[in-house]
């Protein structure tokens, strides 16, 4: 296996420094590891028969295929397709998947009709992002009336510069501070960050979704159900709660 992780800026030939200790910790098992530079070159080149795992920023659609293609193009394979990629990546692809377990979800790609969308639905509130990431600047991704989706887009085309996908409507549900945990799903085994047992929906999610790697976001909601709040493709989601130790471990 060989894990491929951002370069550094100056040094395209040593990790940045935020995945140094995960590409020390994978070199230790026995990996082989590669650098990203920010120009998509490989140091070093995967080797022939490879297959890699990438950890790293966020890719959108074009990055990630521009980086399967290079490892391809050395003879090697990413362990996650850009396909599955996307699978996890953006969330119209799996919501569907899992509606009995996360907030009810409208996705649409027409920007137009965003304010007659949410007309339509007549919810109270709204929470609003794009397919793969919420607002976490300016007013935030929660919204009361529709006529202010207009003004929310503008600031997620300002702050994240673009609207990656197009926009993902979600009913907004009260959630008790403090309790959502991230889960990871590496070939179809769910793990927790404190080696407990899974609650019932990520153990569901692996079971659903037909992906390699991901991670599986649940918070208890005030009534005390568990729901999933968000999934992520793996290689871009941070070790939140989780240590590099006992995330490595999962790849042992």
């Amino acid at each position: 296996m060989r894990l491929i992780v951002p370069a550094d800026y100056f040094q395209p030939t040593r990790p940045d420094a935020q995945y140094a200790d995960e590409a020390a910790a994978f070199a230790a098992l026995g990996w082989s590891v590669s650098t990203l530079d920010d120009g998509g070159q490989l140091h070093p080149v995967p080797n022939p028969g490879d297959t890699a795992l990438y950890r790293g920023w966020m890719l959108n659609a074009a990055g990630y295929n521009a980086l399967e293609a290079a490892v391809q193009a050395a003879g090697g394979d990413l362990l996650t397709s850009s396909a599955q990629y996307l699978g996890a990546h953006h969330l119209p692809n799996w919501a569907p998947l899992l509606a009995d377990l996360t907030p009810e979800t409208v996705c649409f790609s027409d920007l137009e009709t965003a304010e007659a969308r949410l007309r339509a639905l007549g919810w109270d509130r709204f929470f609003v992002k794009d397919y793969v990431k919420s607002l976490k600047t300016g007013s935030g991704s929660l919204i009361e009336q529709p006529k202010q989706i207009a003004a929310l887009m503008d600031e997620m085309a300002h702050f994240r510069g673009q609207i990656e996908g197009g926009l993902c409507v979600r009913r907004f549900e009260a959630f008790v501070p403090d309790t959502e945990r991230r889960y990871f799903v590496v070939r179809g085994q769910p793990a927790s960050a404190d080696s407990t047992a899974v609650p019932g929906p990520v153990q569901a999610c692996a079971e659903r979704l037909a992906l390699p790697f991901f991670s599986v976001d649940v918070a208890m909601r005030e009534d005390g159900t568990l729901r999933v709040v968000e999934v992520g493709d793996g290689q871009v989601s941070d070790l939140v709660g989780w240590d590099v130790a006992r995330f490595v471990d999962l790849w042992a």
